[in-house]
């Protein structure tokens, strides 16, 4: 059995730290922050594509992306804080199977986060966005973890958030499900699982009653 966790949203809320960050990335270039609200539906994304999507250029995006993460390995366990029941998702889901990360955060600052939180040792593969070619909704990052943990997708869930997780996981042919604790609506998850959880920790042991259907 293997579970692949998505970060914010889904263990972390790291939401003042993102939008801080982009604060700073807009300020240090000189364009006027947009309004805040368009930020957290768009979390989960590439940074570049989501500065594209707040109307930057694209041939500027990187300038924006080197901004933002200047600033943000300054706050980012500063300015995190764990979802409630996350850290016991973690440790139950540890109990009967093999965990990953798979997240469109870079690997530096996911694995940074998780040791803030003491939780790095329950997971055997990070793959963040430096590490695949393709990001989340692509399954390029489920099946990268899923080779590294020498895992078929049979015995494998995703657990997710948003609409990029629970594709990313559709289209790598392996379980998902949604959690409602982060930045995804239930009316655009239910279209990609049959599986819907107010939290982590629901999720977890959603997947280990299936589990023991199985025997």
């Amino acid at each position: 059995m293997t579970i692949l966790f998505d970060m914010d949203g889904t263990l972390i809320d790291s939401t003042p730290a993102i939008l801080e960050s982009f604060d700073a990335a807009f300020k240090k270039t000189g364009i006027n922050f947009p309004d805040l609200e368009k930020i957290p539906p768009l979390i989960g994304y590439p940074l570049d594509i989501i500065f594209v999507k707040l109307g930057v250029q694209t041939d500027k995006t990187d300038e924006f992306v080197a901004a933002y993460k200047a600033h943000y390995k300054t706050v980012a366990t500063k300015k995190t804080t764990l979802i409630n029941g996350a850290k016991e998702a973690v440790e139950e889901a540890y109990k009967f199977a093999r965990l990953g990360i798979v997240t469109t955060k870079t690997s530096l600052y996911t694995k940074e986060i998780l040791q803030h939180f003491n939780l790095l040792e329950f997971f055997k593969v990070v793959v963040g966005r430096e590490d695949v070619t393709h990001a989340k909704p692509h399954p390029e990052p489920v099946l990268k973890a899923l080779l590294e943990l020498k895992s078929g997708t049979k015995d494998a869930w995703m657990i997710g958030d948003t609409i990029l997780d629970l594709t990313a996981a559709k289209e790598a042919k392996i379980n998902s499900v949604g959690v409602l604790c982060g930045y995804g609506k239930k009316e655009d998850l239910i279209k990609l699982t049959d599986n819907i959880t107010e939290n982590t920790l629901q999720a977890v042991t959603l997947i280990k009653n299936n589990l023991s259907k199985t025997f």
